[in-house]
């Protein structure tokens, strides 16, 4: 099992005034039951799944619910939200109890928890690994902080880099671990060693396939499974594109609307993101088109039925995703865009910070030279706060400082632990 970066700091929030009931979701399969029973041993876990143990649940009062389960988790909790009610008449008669409320659907959980429990729970979302926590040893191997969070921590700088990824320590682990994540993702249960890649492989075949025949049932009704099939596959070959709702519509044979709202369901079901544009100066023209981005490469792969093949359109979404996740990770305060010109100039990833602005390229090549910097120029004649520093995100294995503001680096690098 895998530690994460997030074990810490669940365990103390839940010690804390306004962590007594902590609500933890994501997608199926991300490790939340693992990772919660592991950080609090001394909780009872209870299951919500089975419909008789549901009903006798449901059946207590809130001093019964404090004599029997003073402390507990109460997993798949969107399959019972009657207990949600349970939960809050505990939290609003005693101080002591602690829950932990587990859940892998976020519409279905969040309306609730925001309709009973507002004010009263702290919500965090668990998303696959990270690719530091990939690299970790074990439960018991402390997560080291990548580049990306350490930069903007504040605890590593530029003069700290080494000329060359091969110089770092265990460079050739952590530059395995990134096509490992390029070919699998980050869902823990590939992790296991003893798998061989074809296991691999047929185990993300078949999450998709029970996505499709349970999770998103779950989540909304639909009529037919087909057109939504169509519309996933579209986004998966389209990731890390800019997202063309008439398109999507005309292949799928569904309407733009119904486009739309299937592109929701795979944003709340945690399976992509929309990576909205910057377009804050109404004087200079750009794009107000959002990209999608699928938030697991190797989903990605499943869906479309390959294997070891990855194009720059998917390079880039992995590492948009991976940046996306290591952000959340650590609630750091930090905004994501991508941002494009009328006339095709385009930044992949534009990171806002209250002091500034962080625009990103993420390039496939091997060599990166001072020309592929040309999209960050005149930035700052757009943009309405400074640019704090440009990097340039590749398969170079070369960190090269292109002029005083532009760092070109090797993705693995800016993305794991060193």
């Amino acid at each position: 099992m895998k530690n994460r970066l997030i074990t810490s700091r669940i365990q103390k929030k839940s010690l804390t005034k306004f962590g007594r009931i902590l609500v933890i979701t994501g997608a199926r399969q991300t490790g939340k039951t693992t990772l919660v029973r592991q950080a609090f041993p001394d909780f009872t876990y209870l299951s919500i799944e089975d419909p008789v143990m549901r009903k006798s649940y449901a059946s207590l009062s809130a001093p019964q619910w404090l004599a029997n389960y003073p402390k507990a988790i109460l997993d798949e909790i969107q399959k019972g939200p009657i207990l949600v009610e349970s939960i809050k008449s505990v939290y609003d008669q005693f101080e002591k109890p602690r829950y932990i409320l587990l859940g892998s659907s976020q519409i279905l959980l969040l309306q609730k928890v925001k309709e009973s429990l507002a004010g009263r729970s702290q919500i965090i979302e668990l998303y696959p690994l990270t690719l530091p926590e990939l690299l970790s040893k074990g439960w018991d191997d402390e997560v080291g902080l990548s580049f990306l969070q350490k930069y903007f921590l504040g605890e590593a700088t530029l003069e700290s880099l080494l000329p060359n990824f091969t110089l770092v320590k265990e460079f050739a682990a952590k530059k395995a671990g990134m096509d490992y994540f390029l070919d699998f993702g980050g869902y823990p249960a590939l992790t296991d060693s003893q798998l061989r890649d074809a296991e691999r492989q047929e185990w993300l075949v078949n999450y998709v396939k029970t996505y499709l025949e349970r999770d998103i049932r779950d989540l909304v009704e639909l009529r037919e499974l087909e057109p939504f099939m169509k519309i996933q596959q579209m986004v998966a070959l389209h990731t890390g594109k800019l997202i063309n709702f008439s398109k999507l519509a005309k292949e799928a044979g569904v309407t733009s609307k119904t486009a739309q709202r299937y592109l929701q369901y795979l944003e709340i079901s945690y399976q992509a993101m929309v990576l909205l544009p910057w377009y804050r100066n109404s004087l200079k023209k750009l794009v107000r088109t959002p990209k999608v981005h699928f938030l697991d490469p190797g989903i990605v792969n499943a869906i479309l039925r390959k294997t070891k093949t990855v194009y720059g359109n998917e390079y880039e979404s992995a590492v948009v995703a991976e940046i996306y996740k290591q952000i959340k990770s650590l609630q750091l305060p930090v905004q994501l865009y991508h941002l494009r010109t009328l006339d095709g100039r385009e930044i992949d990833l534009l990171l806002e910070t209250e002091a500034g602005y962080i625009p990103i390229e993420i390039k496939m090549s091997d060599h990166i030279s001072e020309t592929d910097a040309r999209n960050f120029r005149g930035l700052e004649e757009i943009l309405d706060k400074p640019v704090l520093h440009q990097f340039i995100l590749s398969n170079d294995l070369e960190v090269k400082h292109l002029n005083p503001k532009t760092t070109s680096m090797p993705a693995a690098y800016f993305l794991t632990s060193f």
